[in-house]
């Protein structure tokens, strides 16, 4: 997938403050989940009958894999319209985005009431194929199985020209009498590495079918979580429940993808102390506007079809969740109208973020505050629900940071700056030439 020299590992120490930070918060989130297993759902839980699912479906799966749709996004936007200047952004959108399914996936297991026959799956004989939970749940794993493909490439350029000095140095460190032998460890590792240079360049020829899938699958899992809540039709408030759920979800999940990757772009550049990719980001905010102008115009003349405009101007709890989320979508797109704007990290953040929010309230609107199964039911998470999906959030985090260090996903700068420079030297160099051309030939030129 393109040319290992794009991608470079984070310098720096893995072990730092926020590493630590991170961890403690990922293990009292897990502390939550091994309470849920040895008590039940029901000791760290608010779920009912009447609420089936709550912030860890709403956040985990529903919002999460839109969250995670930066991969998914860019990859439409490089294999699909051949813009393969936006390449370089593509291994850490397919990290960001193996990490949300992967988590989504786990968040699944700790939601369902009895995991120990999650083993039904497997057995085509027990498959609901009318169900869309069904075809989502196929979906979402396959796709992390094809996002882990999609990455592998990093992991085998990595082991291949490693010089395995973490490795040495975890030798170093222990006993000599459970340390390994030297020469031992060195005859295996350079076996391993033998491995990975034999298998990664037959994986980038098939990679491009993987890449398909890739392209494929979250188009049809996100509409059918859309899908999903279409039989819904006496529970989900009426600003919300229309036969354009599965469309809606679909751009939804696109124009979140894309702003991802500049929010991702931005924390990491600013975070790992990087010049900000201006350029690519600029690209990418330019694209957002016509996707969110799709959206809002289908949110818009769906309300009016049905006769429920004044169900949004009422001023009531519902309508005002669906201004805030219509709001936050429509100004932040608005701003990326502006071309300054898209050549200002500050305001792309800002813009990205807004977007971010709005799409994401927009899930949460139709999968938890817009659902009402009736009278009697009441629903909030607990505070152990809020910290198991915290620890997932902070995993993920974690993951990413390990994972930058120890692989190449991060853009090269100094190959892409280098580019720039010659690109600037090159017009620069014409228009001094430019000086010396008689008037004629200047204007010709």
């Amino acid at each position: 997938m393109g040319h290992s020299e794009e991608y470079q590992k984070l310098e720096g120490k893995i072990f730092t403050k926020s590493f630590f930070i991170l961890l403690s918060v990922v293990l009292l989130g897990f502390y939550f989940v091994g309470v849920r297993y040895v008590k039940g759902i029901g000791a760290v839980s608010n779920m009912s009958d009447g609420y089936p699912w709550g912030i860890w479906i709403t956040y985990d799966v529903a919002t999460g894999t839109a969250i995670a749709c930066g991969g998914y996004a860019v990859a439409i936007l490089v294999y699909i319209r051949n813009r393969m200047q936006y390449h370089p952004m593509i291994r850490s959108a397919i990290l960001t985005s193996m990490f949300g399914y992967g988590l989504a996936g786990f968040s699944v297991m700790v939601d369902l009431g009895r995991p120990w026959n999650a083993y039904n799956f497997f057995i085509p004989s027990k498959w609901q194929a009318n169900s869309a939970m069904f075809e989502v749940a196929l979906c979402v794993m396959a796709y992390s199985t094809v996002l882990i493909l999609e990455f592998l490439p990093a992991i085998l350029t990595s082991i291949e020209k490693s010089k395995w000095d973490r490795m040495n140095a975890i030798r170093n460190w222990l006993h000599p009498k459970i340390a390994p032998d030297k020469k031992t460890m060195e005859d295996k590792l350079e076996m391993v590495r033998l491995g990975a240079a034999w298998l990664n360049p037959r994986l980038n020829k098939v990679l491009i079918f993987f890449i398909v899938l890739g392209i494929t699958l979250p188009t049809m899992h996100q509409s059918s979580l859309g899908s999903l809540l279409l039989i819904a039709s006496t529970k989900l408030h009426p600003l919300w429940h229309t036969g354009f759920l599965p469309l809606l979800f679909l751009l939804n999940c696109v124009f979140i993808g894309y702003a991802i990757a500049i929010l991702e772009s931005i924390i990491s550049s600013y975070s790992f102390k990087r010049p900000f990719e201006i350029e690519e980001l600029s690209g990418l905010a330019g694209l957002i506007p016509f996707v969110t102008v799709i959206w809002l115009t289908v949110v818009i003349g769906d309300l009016s079809y049905r006769g429920q405009i004044h169900a949004a101007l009422k001023g009531d709890f519902y309508s005002g969740w669906f201004m805030t989320e219509f709001l936050l979508v429509a100004c932040g797109s608005l701003i990326l109208f502006v071309k300054k704007a898209r050549k200002s990290a500050r305001w792309l953040f800002i813009s990205a973020s807004m977007i971010v929010l709005g799409g994401a309230l927009y899930r949460f609107n139709v999968y938890l505050i817009g659902f009402n199964p009736g009278q009697g039911w009441r629903y909030f998470p607990s505070f152990a629900e809020v910290m198991i999906t915290v620890g997932i959030v902070a995993l993920e985090i974690l993951g990413y940071k390990v994972f930058v260090a120890l692989f190449p996903v991060l853009p090269n700068m100094d190959l892409h700056g280098a580019h720039k420079k010659k690109g600037h030297a090159k017009k620069h160099k014409g228009s001094e030439a430019e000086k010396h051309l008689p008037a004629g030939e200047a204007h010709a030129h």
